[in-house]
């Protein structure tokens, strides 16, 4: 099903933590504020990415 190996999945969840935290920095000074936007953007990011693999193995497997 997967071309990659597993463990290159690995990467995702520092990725995310650190991408959600400096986007939320950028938008807000108190840590509270930046953990809550840092948390819904991590959230929002996992769902799209979950979306787009949902596709693509739905048109894999019509292929």
């Amino acid at each position: 099903m997967l071309s990659i190996s597993p463990t290159y999945l690995l990467y995702y969840v520092p990725l995310i933590i650190t991408i959600s935290l400096v986007f939320g920095g950028t938008r807000h000074e108190n840590t509270q504020e930046i953990l809550r936007h840092a948390w819904m953007t991590g959230r929002w990011i996992t769902s799209f990415m979950l979306m787009i693999f949902a596709v693509l193995c739905f048109l894999a497997w019509m292929i």
